[in-house]
């Protein structure tokens, strides 16, 4: 058959996680966390057991970290694995074997064949990106993906663009990067106060990998010495710059405090300090970043006093976790 589907959905009526509803500081985080949590969410999981990780975000040298959810997290709290899929047939061959066999494929795309980047990337710039696929149907050249908030569908000329399967891609075009989710034979999700427990256990690890120096300092640091060619950037530059910095610590605090929040909601206590702490850091660096963009078009020099604000918040939220464990 040349149609293969995992979950029965609708873009029209599926339901997103919390994190991607209401009155969210950062409507999106990471492509790969975003449609991670949305594909957990989809399967019946609650990805905020599993997101402790996204306290440990460091800047490195000269970017913040990339934060996505650690494999190991996910098989002990939902009894699913990720694996590298090496490619060595045409991608939508792949896409539709793994599928049929009730995996997702999570793999990278041009977000040029993506519809719902309309506006920003689809028709308009080669930006790649991570979707996690639920629905493929070869003859109808049909997709149902996950991507950043949601879940959507393409079709025609974007499923031949997505996966040159008609002969379009070039002798140098390298394979995407992909992975298939897999359940873990003879386990089970965990549950209740299973589930609870080893979400703190993860907690605890995570604790234990906290950058050793205050990471949004060592990024004020940096930021300063950035301002001068910044100016000059343009404003894809800046774009490009604020993805990196500003949005992933942002968006990765905010996680943070959800976890949290759902820790508390299950029974755990001491956790509320820490939580408004980081909000104030995700808030705030919402708001650097649009100070940031208005001072880069009137070519100004930003003032940075927010970034301390920020910085005397994580000493507060890590020192209260730390006290607590």
């Amino acid at each position: 058959m040349s149609a293969a589907r995992i979950l029965n959905l609708d873009p029209a009526t599926h339901v997103r996680h919390a994190t991607h509803q209401g009155d969210r500081i950062w409507a999106e985080t990471n492509c790969y966390t975003d449609v991670v949590i949305e594909l957990l969410h989809a399967l019946g999981f609650e990805p905020l057991a599993a997101m402790a990780f996204a306290l440990t975000v460091d800047w490195d040298v000269d970017q913040w970290t990339f934060f996505k959810f650690p494999h190991e997290d996910v098989e002990e709290q939902f009894a699913v694995a990720l694996f590298e899929l090496a490619p060595w047939r045409p991608l939508h061959e792949h896409v539709h074997a793994h599928v049929a066999a009730g995996r997702p494929v999570l793999v990278e795309l041009d977000s040029w064949f993506l519809p719902d980047t309309a506006g920003t990337a689809h028709h308009r710039a080669h930006v790649k990106s991570t979707v996690a696929v639920n629905h493929i149907d070869l003859d109808a050249q049909r997709l149902g993906y996950f991507h950043n908030q949601g879940y959507f569908e393409l079709e025609g000329d974007d499923f031949v663009g997505c996966f040159q399967s008609e002969g379009l891609a070039h002798p140098r075009m390298l394979p995407p990067y992909i992975e298939f989710l897999k359940p873990i034979p003879g386990r089970a999700a965990l549950q209740g106060k299973d589930r609870t427990d080893a979400s703190l256990a993860q907690l605890q690890r995570q604790l234990s990998r906290l950058p050793p120096t205050n990471p949004i300092r060592a990024f004020k640091t940096q930021m300063q010495a950035d301002l001068g060619w910044l100016q000059d950037a343009g404003l894809e530059g800046f774009h490009t710059y604020s993805f990196a910095t500003l949005r992933q610590y942002g968006a990765a605090y905010e996680l943070a405090a959800s976890h949290l929040a759902w820790l508390e909601r299950c029974g755990v206590d001491g956790l509320s300090t820490a939580q408004e702490a980081l909000l104030r850091i995700s808030r705030s660096a919402k708001a650097t970043q649009f100070q940031l963009a208005r001072a880069m078009a009137r070519r100004r020099t930003p003032v940075l006093d927010a970034l301390d604000e920020q910085a005397s918040a994580w000493d507060q939220a890590m020192d209260s976790l730390s006290a607590r464990a």
